[in-house]
Formats: C-alpha cells, sequence, structure tokens
C-alpha cells in the first residue's frame, strides 16, 4: 500500500523526461496504460476480482470499475490516530452507489498509541460493519513504515498483544474480527504467531507468482490476495478466495 508514494514519484519522474502529458494526443502514454491493463487481465488469477484504494487515487469511476468486473474494493480510511483519508467518504460513497462490496482499513502505528486506541479511531471514522451483504469487516494493515523500525520497536510478544488489542476492540464494536493485511516477509519477522489465524480472514500480499504463497506464519489459508500492486480498475488488484456467492456470503458474516 506504501508504494503510492513511489509510483507518484515515479509518474512524475516520467513527465520531467519528456514523456507524454495529459495534453498530449493519444499516443504512448495511453498504449503503454492499454498494454499493461490487457497484461493484468491476462495474468489475473481466478476468483472474483477487486481493487484496494486511498488517497492516491481519489478520482475513482467506480461505475466503470463495476462494468469491467470489480466484484469490491476496500478503501483507506484511518492511519494511526492523527490521519484520515480526505478521499474516504467520497470513494466510499461512489463504490457503494456503483453496486459494489465495499470495505474499509486502517494503517497501523502500533509504535505511536494502543491497539484499542486505534482501533476506536478507525471505527469512528469509516470502519464499520454491518451485515448488509455489501460491507467487509474493517481491515488492519499490518507491514512496515517509513521512518518506523521495521517492527515499530516491540517484540514479536508485544506486536501479538497490540494486535488482540485491536482486534478484541474492534469486535466488542461490531460483532466480529477484522481482517489482516500483511506479507509473509514483515509478519514472520515482527509477529510469527498462529493466534490469528482461526478468527482474523487473511489479506496476503504476495507479488509476481501464480499462488498467494507461502501464506504468513500461522496462516494455512487466505481469504483475499493482493496479487499485484497495479490494476485495471485503480490501485491494487486483489482477488477473492471463492466464488460470487461465498464472497457475499461473507460479507453477510458468514
Amino acid at each position: 500500500m506504501l508504494t503510492k508514494l513511489f509510483l507518484s514519484l515515479l509518474a512524475t519522474s516520467s513527465l520531467i523526461a519528456g514523456y507524454p502529458t495529459e495534453a498530449s494526443p493519444r499516443g504512448v502514454m495511453e498504449e503503454e496504460v492499454d498494454s499493461i491493463s490487457n497484461q493484468l487481465s491476462k495474468r489475473a488469477p481466478s476468483g472474483p476480482p477487486g481493487f484496494d484504494i486511498s488517497n492516491y487515487q481519489p478520482n475513482v469511476d467506480f461505475a466503470s470499475a463495476k462494468s469491467k468486473g470489480a466484484k469490491f474494493v476496500i478503501i483507506k480510511a484511518t492511519e494511526g490516530t492523527t490521519y484520515k483519508s480526505p478521499s474516504f467518504s467520497k470513494q466510499y460513497t461512489g463504490a457503494t452507489n456503483a453496486g459494489l462490496i465495499r470495505g474499509s482499513y486502517h494503517f497501523a502505528h502500533p509504535d505511536s498509541s494502543s491497539g484499542a486506541t486505534q482501533a476506536n479511531y478507525f471505527l469512528a471514522n469509516g470502519g464499520g460493519w454491518s451485515n448488509d451483504g455489501i460491507t467487509l469487516p474493517g481491515m488492519l494493515d499490518l507491514e512496515s513504515s517509513s521512518g518506523s523500525p521495521t517492527c515499530y520497536g516491540l517484540s514479536k510478544a508485544g506486536l501479538v498483544s497490540w494486535i488482540k488489542d485491536f482486534g478484541s476492540t474492534y469486535k466488542s464494536k461490531t460483532g466480529r474480527y477484522p481482517m489482516i493485511y500483511t506479507n509473509a516477509g514483515w509478519w514472520n519477522q515482527c509477529v510469527a504467531s498462529s493466534a490469528f489465524a482461526a478468527d482474523y480472514p487473511l489479506v496476503v500480499a504476495h507479488y509476481g507468482s501464480s499462488t498467494a504463497g507461502p501464506l504468513p506464519t500461522g496462516f494455512s489459508t487466505y481469504s483475499f490476495w493482493q496479487w499485484n500492486d497495479a490494476s485495471v480498475y485503480a490501485g491494487d488488484s486483489d482477488v477473492w478466495n471463492g466464488d460470487a456467492a461465498s464472497l457475499t456470503k461473507f460479507a453477510k458474516g458468514g
């Protein structure tokens, strides 16, 4: 998810280098975008497709995404206890109006405040869940962050406790545990626990492979797979591990 800043800087450097700008007629840039979209479509894993976005994608055409096959979207709402995405409300409403299953996510900063404090901040700013069949449980984004130690200065036991604090607070307010987004590299170094596999649905980030594994330590299956940091819709490419009916059942709490 933090790749968006890199991609933004890369896009800026491309313009400086003399690539076509938005004012240019259709040419190399649009053809390259079409080519990338075609490549992503060909490489897409089987299963209902979706995407995740943040404030780096403030103007998503959700109706177009739905018409191209998207079934769900996960939208960044909060980070730590000081950041609320200024695009969240518009994005969430747009996804709802387009008929997409949608959910929200919180980028964790375990070094800044307790899990309970951040769960409550998330819940107060778009992170809730209801069993209406179109709302995914909130997602807790656990990965390294620029400017912080890889494991946020906490031991594995400390991070396990922090995640449990977040999760139990979230469940007490919504009736279900949040999803956990992570990658095997960070999780195995910083958490490496099997304490969450039974209750916390896994959203695993794993690129450049035909499978979602190896999965983070303690997990034997996953719910969503973020398989690419580009998407034919916007943001990152995700896929649900099941069929459309089971995705709707999951959204309902089943």
